[in-house]
């Protein structure tokens, strides 16, 4: 028989916005409001069945006619409405749940570092000076309007600057933002049972709104 092992801390959750606190040595520090849970427990998943052991989670309400029909079905087997934001959380072990269950913010009690992941915000089309920070060409009078751009790519080529295309990897202009992020190593500040949120110290990727999943941090080395 597999070992059962308890779940790591983990919930979905909206980003509220930032405010500050104080803390008991009267030190204020930024922090990022996150309403996380209650989460619906939708699907476990084991070896034997899937492959792998993960607790599949859905947060958020959402209008049935804003949803597709599988979402409705697959969420109706556990008696919930459609849910908004549905992510899986992967488990070393056989986990400890099982599908209908409600996970609050009480599996939080006793984590002092959190992981964050998000969407980040869009800002489509950029530059390299916006997007990547370059400093642009001289501000010269032998320079005509070619101030932001970000110069000869040429020598960056294939082939040693003799091949057909841009070796991959080249920063140049195009989309910036919108894409998944994690960071990492947050202080987790304050838990609010009573309303279902988290107070993380720092900002954490995307809009006020926007969809995060929180965790316990993977990688931060608490003393004891």
């Amino acid at each position: 028989m597999k070992q059962v092992k308890k779940m790591q801390p983990a919930l979905l959750g909206k980003k509220i916005g930032m405010t500050q606190v104080y803390d008991d040595n009267g030190v204020l520090h930024p922090v990022t409001v996150v309403q996380a849970g209650p989460c619906k427990v939708l699907q476990v998943k084991t070896e034997e069945t899937d492959g792998y052991n993960a607790v599949q989670l859905g947060f958020g309400d959402v209008k049935c006619h804003r949803a597709t029909q599988p979402i409705i079905g697959h969420c109706g087997k556990v008696g919930a409405g459609p849910l908004a934001y549905i992510r899986e959380i992967r488990c070393e072990e056989m986990p400890q749940k099982e599908a209908g269950q409600d996970m609050t913010v009480d599996c939080f009690e006793g984590v002092e570092v959190v992981d964050v992941v998000g969407t980040t915000k869009g800002k489509g089309m950029a530059g390299v000076m916006k997007r990547h920070n370059f400093g642009g060409q001289l501000a010269s009078h032998g320079v005509k309007r070619k101030h932001r751009s970000p110069g000869s790519i040429n020598g960056h080529a294939t082939n040693l600057g003799t091949g057909p295309k841009i070796k991959k990897g080249k920063r140049m202009a195009g989309r910036m933002g919108g894409g998944k992020q994690t960071t990492r190593k947050h202080r987790l500040v304050k838990i609010d049972k009573d309303n279902n949120l988290l107070l993380i110290k720092g900002s954490v990727p995307g809009p006020n709104g926007g969809w995060v999943t929180v965790r316990k941090s993977k990688t931060a080395r608490v003393k004891a």
